[in-house]
């Protein structure tokens, strides 16, 4: 089974997602997405094949999500785009979708 990973490796709920990949025999791609952030439209997809809003994919302790309080779900995607520290991690994709690794046990529903 092949798995996408967008990671921050220094969030302790990223790498506890990374090892339970790894512990379940995916074969893991992973995405920093700080250094490589997806684009606007690759969110859209993404929170879509989750079934989530962008507000559900928002980070929301950092200080610029409080700006984005009122904003809509195309003010979020852009300022994601633009700020990928606001994106909610760690988020996997695989062939059966994507889910928010939050609590990582979560992403079992996909594999």
């Amino acid at each position: 089974m092949k798995a996408t990973l967008y990671h921050n490796p220094r969030c302790s709920k990223s790498r506890e997602t990374l090892a339970l990949l790894e512990t379940a025999g995916a074969e893991v791609t992973v995405i920093e997405y700080l250094k490589t952030p997806p684009s606007r439209e690759e969110l859209k997809r993404l929170y879509a094949k989750a079934d989530m809003t962008p507000r559900d994919g928002l980070r929301t302790a950092e200080d610029g999500a409080k700006l984005l309080k009122a904003a809509s779900d195309d003010a979020v995607l852009d300022a994601m785009a633009a700020d990928p520290i606001l994106i909610e991690r760690p988020l996997v994709e695989t062939e059966k979708g994507v889910r928010l690794g939050r609590p990582p046990e979560k992403v079992r529903e996909i594999l």
